[in-house]
């Protein structure tokens, strides 16, 4: 806010705000937490690329009216290998396509490996995934973001640390609440998301959480349900790593 900004100023406002405490601690977390942090982000996007060359793939295939069946995997591959036969221009440029997506396959498979791995070492982990919908993935970095559940004073404020709590705007008679502010861990965020949209459509466990779920699908729709969830479940994952409990299906839900 100064009228000139230059290096000395901008340190005279650092130490001012240093002077009167105005200012928030950061925790920094520990270096096995960021190492297994990176094995998820570095999973997740070897798993994105290969989806997107896959996709590449069939979408240049069907400018010729070469249509891949559905299939993953083995199953990809051969589909695409055997359209390629009488077609050996074309094969010239979809086959290196072919091969990087191979390739990309091949390490995000080693990653997903060894993150399964270390999941099973922790018991962390292995707790979370008590709960339906939660796999490793989620369980892991959820876990590795939150550290020690005694670094929240209590389990709702991690739903507003991982931004699933709506913003409030009020001025005078103006009052409302807006989306929610989206701040922290954007990775964690996402996950959390993905499991709450498993719980509401495809898992088939019965729980008070999912019960409640459905019951506001019905109301304000899946994806406005699906925050929700996200964030009662961020909840119900701090409270099992606070007090070691595996996942209740018969507790009410949390608010």
């Amino acid at each position: 806010m100064a009228t000139n900004k230059t290096d000395a100023n901008d340190a005279d406002g650092l130490a001012h705000l240093a002077e009167v405490g105005f200012y928030r601690e950061v925790r920094v977390k520990g270096f096995d937490s960021m190492l297994t942090r990176t094995l998820v982000a570095a999973r997740t996007k070897l798993v994105r690329i290969k989806t997107e060359i896959s996709n590449q793939i069939r979408g240049l295939m069907k400018t010729f009216g070469l249509v891949i069946p559905a299939g993953k995997g083995s199953t990809f591959e051969a589909n695409v290998r055997a359209r390629l036969g009488e077609h050996s221009e074309l094969a010239a440029i979809i086959l290196p396509l072919l091969e990087a997506w191979r390739s990309v396959r091949l390490r995000a498979a080693e990653l997903t490996r060894r993150l399964i791995g270390d999941a099973r070492q922790s018991e962390a982990c292995q707790l979370l995934m008590t709960i339906p919908g939660v796999g490793v993935v989620t369980a892991t970095a959820f876990a590795t973001a939150v550290e020690d559940p005694a670094n929240f004073r209590g389990s709702r404020s991690v739903g507003a640390w991982l931004g699933l709590t709506t913003r409030r705007y009020q001025s005078g008679q103006v009052d409302y609440n807006g989306h929610i502010s989206r701040r922290g861990d954007h990775q964690v965020r996402n996950l959390l998301y993905e499991a709450a949209c498993v719980i509401l459509t495809r898992s088939s466990a019965g729980s008070t959480l999912r019960d409640w779920g459905l019951k506001l699908r019905e109301r304000v729709g899946l994806k406005r349900a699906a925050v929700a969830v996200a964030r009662k479940l961020a909840v119900v994952m701090h409270a099992m790593l606070k007090s070691g409990e595996l996942f209740d299906k018969t507790a009410g839900a949390p608010v």
